[in-house]
């Protein structure tokens, strides 16, 4: 009985220490946490190779394209100091109230309807900062033998067409508006136009020239007034100096061709008054 009880005893111990043993190797066999974590691969980088700077003129080329649509401008910034928009919208509203103003004063019958055209008429009395063109109110009709004649549309607007040819400035020497020589029609007006005199083509000659210099004046108002911009946008410092070098000479060049203009069209007017 007792040597059963020892036999047992001992594999009882056996076991106990085959299974300690079992569990040790498990322990040293067991791999470390940093081997069983995923392992992150760190991806290749490259870094751009660096380009030599551009000049000026490729980064203004290259730019609209990548920003305005093909076939389009770009929209001029309001800060643009080569911006002459304005300047030369200012030029041709010189130049063509020169070229209105030049047609009224030269002589000869085949101007004098143009001139009567444009004359500006002030239709009521109590408002007479309101005015309208001859044309609105009759009609210019060119006759033989140097005649005129204008029909009146409404009764009422007879006188103030009258006092209007009469103290126009424009017509050298002044007509002076009869009525119908036959009394039938009180709404047509009938003018005689003198021939020209070397006198007339003097006087002529002469209002030409003030009209150019007025148009001269104008164009150099509007220069005045594009400097002034040039000059604020580099105070406020939005352009570089370059670019308002640029701008000064760009604006010189179209003022230029202005005063260009109303030369050749006042020489122009002066020669044919010249030469009747």
């Amino acid at each position: 009985m007792c040597g059963c009880m020892l036999l047992k005893e001992r594999t009882g111990t056996k076991a106990s220490s085959r299974t300690q043993l079992h569990s040790a190797h498990r322990a040293t066999t067991t791999p470390p946490p940093w081997r069983t974590t995923p392992t992150h691969h760190r991806p290749f980088t490259t870094t751009p190779h660096l380009l030599k700077k551009g000049s000026k003129a490729t980064r203004d080329a290259n730019f609209p394209e990548s920003t305005t649509q093909k076939g389009t401008t770009p929209p001029t910034p309001p800060d643009d100091p080569s911006d002459f928009t304005t300047l030369e919208a200012e030029i041709a509203t010189a130049l063509t109230r020169l070229s209105t103003d030049l047609a009224t004063i030269r002589a000869g019958p085949r101007s004098l309807p143009t001139l009567l055209s444009n004359l500006r008429i002030a239709p009521l009395k109590t408002d007479p900062s309101t005015t309208v063109k001859l044309t609105d109110l009759a009609q210019v009709i060119p006759k033989q033998n140097r005649t005129i004649h204008v029909l009146v549309n409404e009764t009422p607007h007879v006188k103030a067409i009258v006092t209007a040819i009469q103290t126009t400035p424009l017509l050298n020497p002044p007509l002076n508006p009869q009525p119908d020589p036959s009394g039938q029609n009180p709404l047509l007006l009938v003018l005689a136009i003198p021939p020209p005199t070397a006198e007339t083509r003097r006087l002529a000659v002469g209002e030409a020239g003030k009209l150019g210099e007025r148009a001269g004046v104008a164009i150099r108002e509007a220069r005045a007034r594009q400097q002034r911009k040039i000059r604020g946008l580099g105070v406020s410092k939005l352009a570089r100096p370059d670019d308002l070098k640029k701008a000064g000479t760009g604006m010189e060049k179209v003022v230029e061709r202005g005063m260009g203009e109303v030369k050749r069209v006042v020489e122009g007017v002066k020669k044919g008054l010249e030469g009747g």
